[in-house]
């Protein structure tokens, strides 16, 4: 019996690391994937058209240099929030909190980067990521370009 203990004890080391080994794998391998991102899903539901006008705000004439200081921008934007009060909120911090993250977030851009529906999208998607922190309650939904003028100077 003496000579058979190390054995035994092996035996039962080596079940025990395959079974850890096991369920660590069965874990991975069911996991949802994550992309180092936690993305945020928002349901956009239908609104009439007076309640849309309700919690939607409107910046106009946004005019900015790009990052090549030989173009310039000039953009009109529709912001959807979630909620009457959050539009409220949004209105007056436009001026001294909003803007100026879509200043800093168009000055890293070139004219290449806002060509065409894929950058407009990059851009809508960017200022939304960086204006809901800036809130102090609700959340901005939707960012909109309704207008966008590049020009050479």
């Amino acid at each position: 019996m003496k000579k058979m203990l190390p054995w035994m004890i092996t035996i039962l080391l080596a079940v025990s690391l395959i079974a850890v080994v096991s369920v660590i794998l069965f874990n991975v391998i069911t996991e949802k994937p994550e992309d180092g991102k936690e993305s945020e899903q928002v349901e956009v539901q239908k609104l009439s058209a007076d309640q849309l006008v309700a919690v939607s705000s409107e910046l106009k004439d946004f005019m900015r240099n790009l990052k090549n200081p030989e173009y310039v921008v000039q953009l009109d934007l529709a912001f959807q929030l979630d909620s009457k009060k959050t539009k409220e909120e949004f209105d007056k911090l436009l001026e001294i909190e909003v803007k100026p993250v879509i200043n800093r977030a168009v000055a890293d851009m070139t004219e290449d980067d806002l060509k065409g529906s894929q950058g407009e999208d990059a851009l809508e998607a960017k200022l939304l990521s960086l204006i809901n922190p800036v809130l102090p309650e609700g959340k901005l939904i939707k960012v909109e370009i309704t207008k966008i003028l590049i020009s050479e100077i």
